[in-house]
């Protein structure tokens, strides 16, 4: 399989037409006297819509974003975007190993970023320089610039796809995987169906076995999975419209940028260690570059397929290959007890809870999670 440099390359007809439905943009009142308690609040979405209008330099962040190594490859006829950048080594270290990272939603390769340079050049950060990493950073299927499949998007089939993408496309024989959420899963997926390739696998959501019948859950796994039900109550509406109407609430977010913004910054509030302040941990420029990348790409829907598709998910086998864990911190992960990622793990290597950094970890502690991953991955190098 070949592939081809890609540029991010919005036209300026989609970008006149992004601010003139901002302007039209029709507000809601509060549904609660406390602001985020029923969902995006209104006056913060104004503001951002605001700046989105007049502060926000798309052009800036696109030629931002063009300054790295986009591709695009076809695989099983789809079309995936990637990055790949090659890690900075001495001339005399021994190859790096390549390093795939799989985000989830609502998010995008940008998620990643701060991670590309801390592991690929760790000299620059005051690290080992032999420590380099070479990073892959996909657009999962479906997300913002690949396509997808003609079948059923399970993990399992991603996982597929990004293997072939690291292998047949970019020509590694062994690699190792690190993701959250959905690209968590698709990581997991990794290293059990291809134990020979994957050296390890990082993730910073621990995974669930398929099953909890090999032993009675103890008191810890009890209590966790009661809060957890508990607080999907409050939280999970978003996903039950996305797996059984999708194309409903995609019809709404497809045509209204404000409606797609509000849909996606609940969740970067919600799940993220902001303690209620959500540009404490991220930027607006930040956030809206992600949203664009949404708007732009029409890529709203085409991201719910996974949540659709889920039912044609097939139980997951024991991971065997070595794995490591930054928890999250975001409150469905809250008192996550390890003994429950040793029921899907049989060689955990690497267990981390440092208190802080949520669902998009990667933007929230870049330099935590890179020395993570750098003393995860650099301890698989063969001897």
């Amino acid at each position: 399989m070949t592939f081809s440099p890609f540029r991010i390359d919005v036209s300026d007809e989609v970008l006149d037409d992004l601010r003139a439905r901002l302007l039209r943009t029709r507000f809601t009142g509060r549904s609660d006297d406390q602001p985020w308690r029923a969902g995006t609040d209104p006056d913060y979405l104004r503001q951002l819509v605001s700046y989105w209008i007049d502060g926000f330099d798309w052009r800036a962040r696109e030629a931002e974003l063009n300054t790295l190594s986009h591709y695009q490859a076809r695989i099983g006829g789809r079309r995936i975007h990637f990055l790949h950048v090659p890690g900075i080594r001495p001339a005399d270290a021994p190859a790096p190993l390549p390093l795939i990272l799989s985000h989830g939603w609502p998010s995008s390769f940008v998620e990643m970023l701060p991670l590309v340079d801390r592991l690929t050049n760790p000299a620059q950060y005051g690290g080992d320089p032999a420590d380099a990493f070479d990073v892959v950073v996909p657009s999962l299927p479906g997300f913002v610039y690949s396509e997808l499949p003609d079948g059923p998007l399970t993990r399992a089939a991603i996982a597929q796809t990004l293997h072939l993408l690291m292998t047949d496309v970019l020509g590694y024989r062994r690699y190792g995987a690190f993701g959250g959420d959905i690209g968590g899963v698709v990581t997991s997926w990794l290293g059990t169906l291809y134990t020979e390739q994957v050296a390890g696998i990082h993730m910073i959501h621990p995974p669930f076995p398929a099953s909890f019948d090999s032993r009675p859950l103890s008191p810890a796994e009890q209590a966790y999975l009661d809060a957890d039900a508990a607080y999907d109550q409050t939280d999970g509406g978003y996903s039950a419209i996305m797996g059984t109407r999708p194309d409903t609430i995609a019809a709404s977010l497809v045509d209204s940028p404000a409606g797609l913004a509000a849909w996606m910054i609940d969740k970067y509030r919600d799940w993220s260690d902001n303690h209620g302040d959500l540009e404490s941990r991220f930027d607006r420029d930040t956030l809206l570059t992600t949203i664009t990348l949404y708007w732009a790409s029409g890529a709203i829907g085409s991201s719910f397929r996974q949540y659709y598709d889920f039912d044609h998910n097939s139980p997951r086998p024991d991971i065997t290959v070595p794995a490591g864990f930054t928890v999250s911190t975001e409150p469905s992960y809250a008192n996550y007890p390890r003994e429950i990622a040793e029921r899907a793990c049989t060689d955990i290597r690497h267990w981390s809870e440092p208190g802080r950094g949520g669902h998009f970890m990667p933007l929230e502690e870049p330099d935590l999670l890179a020395g993570e991953l750098r003393q995860f991955f650099t301890s698989l190098r063969p001897s």
